[in-house]
C-alpha cells in the first residue's frame, strides 16, 4: 500500500548526527539562528565557466514549508517511532525525547522557528542571503538546524529554475537578434524530463521550478504542484501539444512511414502536432515524405495549427542545420525585417535530443551564422533540465550565523546598592548591600572561515537582505541594517 502523506515524520527527516547536536552546542544555548544563501563562487578568471550564473532564481520554499513543517507534525506515535528507530540506528539512547514531547505539549506538536524569506521568483545575486531560519523558545534552540536537512533541499528547485532562466536568456537574445521581437519565447523550451528524474516528487517540483520561466511541459507532475501550493490565474500554468513517439511510428513498420505520418496529422488538424521523424532516416522523411509526399496536406495548415518536425539522434548542431537546409528547400522560405530565413509558417522544427544549456547556445549560434532565424525552432530538453544538476552548481549552503546562551553556564556575583540602586563592586559601596547574581547573556556572531578555502567563508550574526536606492542586492551582517540608508528590506516572513 502507498504510504500516506500524514506518515511523514519530521523527526526521521534530518541527518542523523543532527540527533545528536542538542547535546554539543555551549550550555544553557537559548537561541541559533541560521541562513541560506547560494554562495558566491570566487574561482579563478583564466577557468571561467560558459554560465556563471551570477543570479538565482528564489523558488521551492513555499512547497516544502506547506507539505513537511506546516501544522502539527510532531504527535505521540511519531515520537515513539523516532525513539525506536534512533536507539537501533545509533546503539544508544541519544533521542532527545524530552525535546520532542515538550513541542508536542507546548505547542501541540507545531514547530517553534521562524523563518524570514524573499518573496518567491525573486531573482538574487549569488552571496546574498535567501532565507534565515531562527528558534523562537529558549528550550527548543535545536531546532533551527535540525530542519536544515529539509529545508536545503530547495537548492532543487533553485537550481532548476536558475538554469532555465539562463536558457530563457540565452533564447530572448538569438530570438531578439535573428527576428527582431520576443514572440513565442515562453514556448521556447519544452520540459522533457518526466521520465529522466529519480521520482514522481522530483518530476514535479522541477517540472514547475522550470514553469516559473517558460509555459511548455509534457511533465504533468508540475501542473499538479503549481495548483495545489502556489496557484495559477490561468486553468492550468504549463501547456502542451499533440506528439508522436517512435512507437506510433514503427508500429506501422518501416514501409509505411509515410502512413503513419499521415494518419496522425489527420488527427490534429486544429493543434501544433510534433512528429518524431528519425526512426529510421531522419534526411529522408524531410525531403521525401515531408517535402513532396505529404507537402499538399502540411500546406493546408495553418500558423496556429503547425506541423512541427521532431528530429532525435545525431550531433544536434549538425542536425538542426541540416534538416532546416533540407525543408528550406522544400518549402518557400522568406526572410523577415532582420534579413534571416523563415521557413512557412505552417511548418516548424523542434530538437529535443541532446540539449542542455551548451548545445542550445551552440545551435542557436550556428542558426544565426548560417542564417536562419530562432522563430523556425524550439527545444525540449529532459534530464539536463531536471536530473542534471547538483548543490554544487550554485553553492547552496545553509550556515549557523548567530546564537544566544545565557551565560554559557557562567554568572557573576555581584552587590546591589539598595541607595543608588546601582551594581557596584563590594569594596566601592559603602551602605548596607545585598549581594545577587547576574546571568550574563552571551549573543555571538558565528561563522567559519576555512584556511584552504576562501569561497567556504560564512556571514556573522543577524543578517537582512535590502535593495539600495540603485537597484542593487546587499546583504547587511552583525544586525547593521539601516532602513534609510539601505532601502526596505527585502526578507519577509
Amino acid at each position: 500500500m502507498e504510504p500516506r502523506e500524514t506518515d511523514f515524520n519530521i523527526l526521521l527527516a534530518t541527518d542523523s548526527y543532527k540527533v545528536t547536536h542538542y547535546k554539543q552546542y555551549p550550555p544553557n544555548t537559548s537561541k541559533v539562528y541560521s541562513y541560506f544563501e547560494c554562495r558566491e563562487k570566487r574561482t579563478d578568471p583564466s577557468k571561467s565557466r560558459k554560465v556563471k550564473y551570477d543570479k538565482t532564481v528564489f523558488y521551492g520554499l513555499q512547497y516544502i514549508l506547506h507539505k513537511y513543517l506546516k501544522g502539527k507534525v510532531v504527535t505521540p506515535e511519531k515520537i515513539q517511532e523516532a525513539k525506536e528507530v534512533y536507539r537501533e540506528h545509533f546503539q544508544d539512547d541519544v533521542f532527545n525525547e524530552k525535546g520532542w514531547t515538550y513541542i508536542l505539549e507546548k505547542y501541540n506538536g507545531h514547530l517553534p522557528i521562524e523563518i524570514k524569506a524573499v518573496p518567491e521568483g525573486s531573482v538574487i545575486p549569488r552571496g546574498n542571503v535567501l532565507f534565515t531560519v531562527e528558534s523562537t523558545d529558549p528550550e527548543c534552540y535545536w531546532l533551527t538546524n535540525w530542519v536544515e536537512t529539509i529545508l536545503v533541499q530547495i537548492w532543487y528547485p533553485v537550481t532548476v529554475a536558475t538554469n532555465s532562466r539562463e536558457q530563457k536568456k540565452i533564447l530572448a537574445k538569438y530570438l531578439m537578434e535573428t527576428s527582431g521581437n520576443l514572440e513565442g519565447l515562453e514556448y521556447k523550451l519544452h520540459d522533457f524530463g518526466y521520465r529522466g528524474v529519480s521520482s514522481q516528487e522530483t518530476a514535479g517540483i522541477g517540472a514547475s521550478a522550470h514553469l516559473v520561466n517558460f509555459k511548455g511541459t509534457d511533465t504533468v507532475a508540475g501542473i499538479g504542484v503549481i495548483k495545489k501550493y502556489y496557484g495559477t490565474k490561468d486553468p492550468v500554468p504549463g501547456f502542451s501539444v499533440p506528439a508522436a513517439e517512435h512507437s506510433t511510428i514503427t508500429a506501422w513498420g518501416k514501409d509505411h512511414e509515410k502512413d503513419a505520418f499521415e494518419h496522425i496529422i489527420k488527427q490534429f488538424p486544429n493543434v501544433p502536432v510534433s512528429i518524431v521523424s528519425d526512426s529510421y532516416d531522419i534526411y529522408n522523411a524531410c525531403e521525401k515524405i515531408w517535402g513532396e509526399d505529404l507537402r499538399p496536406l502540411i500546406e493546408t495548415r495553418s500558423a496556429d495549427a503547425p506541423l512541427v518536425v521532431r528530429p532525435d539522434s545525431g550531433n544536434p548542431l549538425d542536425t538542426v542545420l541540416k534538416v532546416l537546409e533540407i525543408l528550406g528547400k522544400k518549402f518557400p522560405v522568406h526572410e523577415n525585417g532582420k534579413g534571416f530565413k523563415v521557413l512557412p509558417p505552417y511548418i516548424r522544427v523542434i530538437q529535443g535530443d541532446g540539449v542542455d544549456i551548451n548545445t542550445l547556445q551552440e545551435i542557436v549560434e550556428g542558426m544565426k551564422q548560417h542564417m536562419w532565424s530562432i522563430e523556425n525552432i524550439a527545444f525540449g530538453s529532459g534530464g539536463a533540465l531536471l536530473q542534471k544538476l547538483t548543490r554544487d552548481l550554485l553553492n547552496c549552503s545553509f550556515k549557523c550565523s548567530y546564537v544566544v546562551t545565557n551565560g554559557l553556564g557562567v554568572s557573576v556575583c555581584k552587590l546591589l546598592c539598595k541607595t543608588c540602586d546601582n551594581t557596584r563592586n563590594s569594596k566601592d559601596c559603602f551602605v548596607l548591600c545585598v549581594c545577587v547574581c547576574v546571568c550574563v547573556v552571551s549573543q555571538v556572531n558565528v561563522f567559519k572561515d576555512p584556511v584552504a578555502d576562501p569561497n567556504k567563508r560564512s556571514k556573522k550574526g543577524r543578517l537582512s537582505l535590502h535593495r539600495t536606492p540603485s537597484g542593487d542586492f546587499v546583504t547587511l551582517e552583525e544586525g547593521k541594517g539601516d532602513l534609510e540608508e539601505y532601502g526596505v528590506v527585502s526578507l519577509e516572513v
